[in-house]
C-alpha cells in the first residue's frame, strides 16, 4: 500500500456542523472506498436512527459518538452484505505477528500483526465495531486498510 493508503482512515467533520455527518475524503485512490461508506452512513442516519430531528437536522446535530455509532452501524451493514447476509469478519491490527514473511513477501510491519474476528450475528459484529471504533477513525490506524481486508475476509477469497 502507499503511503496514501496507510494514512486514510474515517474521519468525519466537525459535530454539530453543517457537514457533521460527512467524511473527509481527500484526493486520491482511498476515495471510492470512503464515498461506499458515506452512502451507508447517511442512509443510517435518515432512515435508521431514532430521533425526533428533521431530515436535515438528523445530518447536521449529530455528536461525536453519534458519528462513531453511524460509521459503525455502515462498516457492519457493508461487512455482512459482502459476507452474503451470514457473516462478517473483521480484521484489527494486534501488537502479536501472526504471518512471517516468506517467498515474495515482504514485511510491512501491519499485515502481518492483523487478527480475524469471525461474526455469525449482524448486531455482534455492529457491536465489535463500535467496541473498536478507533481501529477505523484513529489517525495512523490504517482505518481503510483494515476495512477493506475486512471486506476480502468477509466476501471470502474464494467468492
Amino acid at each position: 500500500f502507499s503511503c496514501q493508503w496507510a494514512q486514510a482512515h474515517f474521519r468525519f467533520r466537525e459535530p454539530y456542523s453543517e457537514l457533521a455527518y460527512a467524511l473527509e475524503a481527500g484526493k486520491g485512490r482511498t476515495r471510492a472506498i470512503l464515498m461506499a461508506v458515506q452512502a451507508h452512513i447517511i442512509k443510517y442516519l435518515l432512515f435508521e436512527r431514532k430521533t425526533e430531528d428533521t431530515h436535515l437536522e438528523r445530518l447536521c446535530q449529530i455528536s461525536r459518538r453519534e458519528q462513531s455509532l453511524a460509521l459503525a452501524a455502515a462498516l457492519a451493514e457493508l461487512l455482512w452484505t459482502a459476507g452474503g447476509g451470514f457473516r462478517a469478519t473483521i480484521c484489527l491490527v494486534t501488537t502479536t505477528i501472526h504471518l512471517l514473511p516468506h517467498g515474495d513477501y515482504t514485511a510491512d510491519n501491519f499485515t502481518e500483526r492483523i487478527q480475524l474476528f469471525e461474526f455469525s450475528e449482524k448486531a455482534a459484529a455492529q457491536d465489535f465495531i463500535s467496541d473498536h471504533i478507533n481501529s477505523f477513525r484513529g489517525e495512523g490506524s490504517h482505518g481503510v486498510i483494515l476495512f477493506l481486508y475486512s471486506l476480502l475476509f468477509s466476501r471470502t477469497l474464494e467468492r
